[in-house]
């Protein structure tokens, strides 16, 4: 029962044990582990603070990056649409040089095959003028191979010139 109930001078000596030990402890100890419990609390709450900040800079990043995905999509569209325009314009302004072009392709060969109309024309008339000149060379050398049929012919020539 003695470790039950411990005696005065037992009592005595633990409580002069303790006060030594909890000096002890109060002068070197616990100022040291405090400040170890202060500076880890410390450290603890800026890196709650820091997790907070970089929470909120991915909020706002990933705003950013909206609003940046949704002005490129516009941009985007802007490109596309002004290239459609431009594609459209140099289609159509090729088809119209070309509209010119073939207009003016036509124009020349019309007036190509005119000017070689009348040149075939021109050169028929001729042809069939020769031919009648030497028709004629034939014809008269024919009527005029005799003495009489030249007194004939100019005998008739002279009557027709005196009639007009």
């Amino acid at each position: 029962m003695e470790l039950i109930t411990p005696s005065f001078g037992l009592l005595v000596w633990m409580l002069i044990g303790f006060g030594i030990l909890f000096f002890i402890l109060a002068k070197f100890a616990w100022p040291i582990i405090i400040k170890a419990i202060n500076g880890r609390e410390q450290h603890i709450a800026e890196q709650l603070n820091a997790a907070a900040q970089a929470r909120e800079e991915m909020k706002n990043l990933k705003s950013e990056h909206e609003a940046l995905l949704v002005k490129a999509k516009e941009e985007r569209d802007a490109i596309l649409s002004e290239a459609r325009k431009m594609s459209e314009q140099m289609y159509e302004d090729a088809k119209e040089k070309a509209s010119k072009e073939a207009q003016l392709l036509i124009e020349d060969a019309k007036k190509s095959i005119h000017y070689e109309k009348m040149k075939a024309v021109t050169d028929i008339k001729n042809e069939i003028a020769q031919m009648s000149i030497e028709i004629a060379e034939k014809v008269l050398q024919e009527e005029l191979s005799s003495k009489e049929r030249q007194e004939a012919l100019i005998s008739k020539w002279v009557n027709d010139v005196s009639i007009n």
